[in-house]
Formats: structure tokens, sequence, C-alpha cells
């Protein structure tokens, strides 16, 4: 899957499975991040061939190749930078992404359980161990091997956990949200991952898509990811289009 998907897909079906208009990145958007990242990555690729353990340049390019929907471009340099660094390995969680969606998900399993190992704390690397472990084992399994946590973490991250593991419900979460008065600004941020981890948690365990569909597109449409770019932001783009397109080859 690559942004030239997403141009042809986001705008077709969105209205037919949204009860509420969501303002999506128009087909300019993403044509100028297709322009931007393909530079990042030409960029990135004369700069490895004049120094091939260049760690930093094909970090950047893995990212940039993540963000074109080329998970195994991103793959292959996200691996060089281990091989040319084994230190990097713990802290690789950009890895076990890249091994989520391409469905190799006892590697990508493994890459979060020893990030955990790297920072005890956060709770959206366990959220993504859960991902892989479902896909691995179902929902049952996944929810007795979460990962444990002792200390905080940022919201709504703490709530989200409890809604993976079967503690609360999804409208728990944005419940709870509401109940913290977070200035305008920072509650944007907050409900950009809430939306995008509902919709993910939705995808797993109901078999309708359509609600999941709904918490990505919000996610894909927040302002907060829009405007920085920021690396989950463009994962959820790209998450929200993959289910996109297995609905619609479900229809057709």
């Amino acid at each position: 899957m690559n942004l030239r998907f997403v141009l042809f897909f986001f705008a077709p079906f969105i209205s037919n499975y949204l009860g509420a208009e969501v303002d999506l990145p128009t087909s300019e958007e993403l044509s100028k991040l297709e322009k931007k990242y393909s530079e990042i990555d030409r960029t990135c690729t004369k700069r490895i061939l004049k120094n091939s353990v260049d760690i930093s340049s094909f970090s950047s390019r893995g990212d940039a190749r993540l963000f074109l929907g080329d998970f195994k471009g991103a793959r292959l340099d996200y691996e060089k930078m281990i091989e040319l660094n084994p230190n990097l390995e713990l802290s690789h969680w950009r890895l076990g992404i890249t091994y989520f969606y391409l469905s190799e998900f006892k590697m990508a399993s493994r890459q979060f359980e020893i990030y955990h190992q790297f920072d005890e704390v956060d709770r959206e690397n366990g959220i993504w161990r859960f991902m892989s472990q479902f896909q691995l084992s179902g929902l049952k399994k996944a929810r007795k091997d979460l990962l444990r946590y002792s200390q905080d973490d940022r919201p709504p991250y703490p709530w989200l956990y409890s809604m993976f593991a079967g503690e609360i419900s999804p409208e728990d979460v944005f419940d709870r949200i509401k109940q913290q008065h977070f200035p305008p600004q920072y509650e944007v941020r907050v409900l950009f991952h809430a939306n995008l981890y509902v919709g993910i948690y939705l995808e797993l365990t109901e078999e309708d898509p359509q609600r999941a569909m709904n918490y990505l597109a919000h996610a894909t449409a927040n302002q907060y990811g829009r405007s920085t770019g920021t690396y989950m932001w463009q994962v959820a783009r790209l998450h929200h289009a993959r289910l996109v397109r297995s609905v619609q080859k479900l229809q057709n």
C-alpha cells in the first residue's frame, strides 16, 4: 500500500461509513506528503551510496518509506540500523511496527516485548504488543499476556490500556478524558491517541468495521496530528486507509 492508494480511496468511502462529516486530508495535502517523503527517500539514498554506514540516513529513509506505505523498505532500513549498531535493537519500536504491518506478528510481538526492557512506562508499546499477540493467539491470550506497568503514563494511555485489558469500555475512555478538563490544545492531542487506539481496538474485537473506521477517521483528521506530521499520525492515516481497502474488498 502506498500514498497513491490513499489518494484514490479516502474520499469515496468515508461518506458511506461515517455518520458525521470528518475533515480528512485532501488529495492536495496527500500529494504534498508523497512528494516530501519521496524526496527524503532519494536524498537519503544518495547519502547512503556515499557512506554505507550512515545510520542516520537509514533511519530517516526508513521513516520516509513507512510514511509512503513501503513497510518492506522501512523494515530493511530499520534492520540495517541494528546490523550497524546492535545496541539499537532494544529501543527500536519502529521496527516492530513494520513487522506488524507485514503480518510478521511473532517478530512484532518480540520487538515490543524487548522494548519493555528499555522503557517500562510506555503503555503505547504494550498496546502494540497486545495487537501482535491478538493476531497470533486471539483476545484471551493477548489479555492474559499484557505487559505489566507499575508507573504512571501520559494520558490517555492508562485508560486505553485498561480498555485493552477489558476493564473499561471505549466510551469510558472518552468520558475520562472529558472529566479531566484538559486545556483545549492539549485535549486535541490526547483525543488523537484515543481515537487511534479505540479504532484499532474495535477493529480487532468487533466484527463490524464501521465503528473502527469512524474513530480512525477522526484520528486521521485530528489537527494535532496533521499539523505536526507525527510518526503515529502517519501510522493512523495508513491504518485507516488499509481498513477502508479491506472493507472495499469484502463488498466486491
